[in-house]
């Protein structure tokens, strides 16, 4: 049980998920491994599109996120951050049908006892996959509310066996200029990396996506694997994975790396610590509109706080951001 107590923001899906919605999507996942199966192979499976998953069953379904409506697959997968693809919001929906994501190895190294090149079975166990309901907080002011698929970082991390000198754990995003249009550009230091402090990424609400809204994910997403660590601005949510290491000192973060002034290493949403070109007081949870912008107040920990707050006992938020 991931809560011992439950909080008022636990509750189940079909309390905030409009009732044609969770019924359609509950058919969905019924019939994905059969009829839909079927229909959806040519566009959802081919190579480039979303790896090709054995088993796409869901055997948990947690809701994270409060009495907040979900955003639209539409929406999740047309608005991105996705810089390997285009700097503009639509450019990764556009272009990221060249991902190629089977096979995938994923390289882990460090300061582990088990070290090496594996694949993506190798890391999730898609016999245990879970639905995850979590608010994603983007450091530009707008948000989403999105029904995640996959399992917890902590169990990933553990087959590795982390020796006592890791203290951090490092990620990269694959950097591959015949898949990848946007690294032509210079706007950032490819490949793309981030990181964790060990017990943030042992933290029980801190995950490792596969999927949403029970399909797998596209490239614009961050197929077939990214990171969600729904406390953290999302820029903290690292995309196709391709390296694990894990490390004594903190890693270099790519935007810490180009802008340390504005990012810092934790990243953690915090309404009282403004971006240097903006507030983060409030946040557009999407879709707005010229009319509606949508906004709503920014949270502490993006509302997670009761479950994540210890981790920063005694640090200067302000300082440490």
């Amino acid at each position: 049980m991931l809560l011992k107590n439950r909080k008022s923001w636990l509750i189940a899906e079909n309390q905030v998920t409009p009732e044609r919605l969770y019924l359609s999507r509950r058919q969905i996942m019924q019939g994905f491994g059969v009829g839909l199966g079927a229909a959806m192979a040519g566009p959802l499976f081919r190579a480039g599109a979303a790896y090709a998953l054995p088993e796409f069953e869901i055997a948990k379904k947690t809701n994270y996120a409060g009495e907040e409506e979900l955003n639209s697959y539409k929406e999740i997968t047309s608005y991105n951050n996705y810089y390997e693809f285009g700097v503009d919001k639509e450019d990764p929906a556009k272009y990221a049908h060249t991902l190629i994501t089977d096979p995938w190895p994923v390289t882990v190294t460090g300061h582990a006892e088990r070290t090496g090149t594996f694949s993506l079975e190798d890391l999730i166990d898609f016999n245990a996959l879970e639905e995850r309901i979590y608010r994603l907080r983007c450091v530009e002011a707008w948000s989403m509310v999105i029904p995640w698929v996959g399992v917890p970082l902590a169990g990933i991390l553990k087959k590795f066996e982390p020796t006592s000198k890791a203290k951090f754990v490092a990620f990269e995003t694959l950097a591959d200029r015949a898949q990848m249009p946007g690294l032509r550009s210079r706007v950032l230091d490819w490949p793309y990396r981030e990181g964790l402090r060990m017990d943030e990424a042992m933290h029980p609400l801190a995950f490792m996506a596969v999927g949403l809204y029970g399909k797998p994910l596209l490239g614009q997403n961050g197929a077939p694997m990214r990171l969600v660590v729904p406390w953290k601005y999302g820029f903290k949510s690292i995309k196709s994975i391709v390296q694990i290491r894990f490390t004594e000192k903190q890693p270099r973060n790519t935007w810490n790396i180009l802008a340390p002034h504005e990012y810092g290493f934790y990243a953690n949403v915090n309404p009282a610590v403004s971006h240097p070109r903006w507030s983060q007081a409030s946040e557009r949870r999407l879709p707005t509109s010229l009319f509606n912008q949508n906004r709503i107040p920014t949270r502490l920990f993006n509302g997670y706080g009761e479950e994540v707050a210890s981790l920063y006992a005694g640090m200067n938020l302000r300082r440490n951001f």
